[in-house]
């Protein structure tokens, strides 16, 4: 494997992005003196150390596997989850149509395995940061361990609370729900936002999406729009190349709405 023309390298302690295919993914942290393991065979870690991202590697079993320095999508799919993940056409949508973006102050609720949590902190960089929300044990301890893991733990507040009793921070940039009845928490999201900031609600059910379109309007909130987003993979093959026979068909709707000057101010 040669480093010519490389800029960065593979290190003691990275993540990495092990492919097979576009089915067989793996993400793993390099540990010299460790192996990796598969189906397909084993490697050692030292045999990728120093070596640039992008190179290829051969198992025990005369198998090459290609190495790349993970991109948020991956880790958003890869990272271990005990609950429903927001899918990665979701998680761009709510950057921007959320009215995120760097040096944001953005709270979350809840949490869940801390996934849409990673992809904010990142975003939002090391001038933003992003207060997060979950009653559940389960959920704190697994999103602690995976920010921690993905070295974000410094621009994440993780908070073990109720929601239903209201956010601790006010005049923040954007506040997004993902939560089981998100309509009770509008009030509290409407007192965290500054003037002109950005609700994102994501929800399975059309009947959740009623609900909450008539809470906004309740509670001063302007320029709201409902969306699905549907994606549509291609099957990439020579002289076959047409959509997947398979494909998600539903993830979840998404409501955004940006806080008015109102009665409840």
């Amino acid at each position: 494997m040669s480093t010519k023309g490389s800029s960065e390298t593979i290190e003691d302690g990275s993540d990495v992005l092990i492919v097979l295919d576009t089915r067989k993914r793996w993400l793993s942290k390099v540990t010299s003196g460790k192996q990796f393991h598969c189906h397909k065979g084993f490697f050692d870690f030292d045999q990728i150390i120093g070596q640039p991202y992008g190179s290829k590697v051969r198992t025990n079993k005369s198998i090459d596997l290609t190495i790349y320095k993970p991109i948020p999508s991956d880790f958003l799919q890869h990272i271990p989850h005990s609950s429903q993940i927001i899918y990665t056409k979701d998680a761009g949508l709510i950057l921007l149509n959320g009215g995120i973006h760097p040096g944001s102050l953005v709270i979350e609720a809840g949490t869940g395995s801390g996934a849409l949590t990673s992809i904010l902190a990142k975003y939002v960089g090391s001038e933003g940061h992003v207060y997060t929300y979950d009653n559940r044990e389960e959920a704190y301890n697994t999103s602690k361990k995976n920010l921690e893991r993905l070295g974000l733990e410094s621009q994440v507040t993780i908070k073990l609370k109720d929601v239903s009793e209201g956010f601790d921070e006010e005049k923040v940039d954007a506040v997004v729900l993902d939560l089981g009845d998100p309509c009770e928490i509008i009030p509290h999201a409407y007192a965290a936002l500054k003037l002109g900031g950005v609700l994102t609600v994501f929800m399975p059910t059309y009947n959740q999406v009623e609900r909450v379109y008539i809470k906004l309007q309740e509670y001063s909130f302007g320029d709201i729009e409902a969306l699905e987003l549907i994606l549509r993979g291609i099957q990439l093959k020579r002289n076959a190349i047409r959509p997947n026979t398979r494909m998600i068909g539903h993830t979840g709707f998404l409501i955004f709405a940006r806080k008015l000057l109102g009665e409840n101010e």
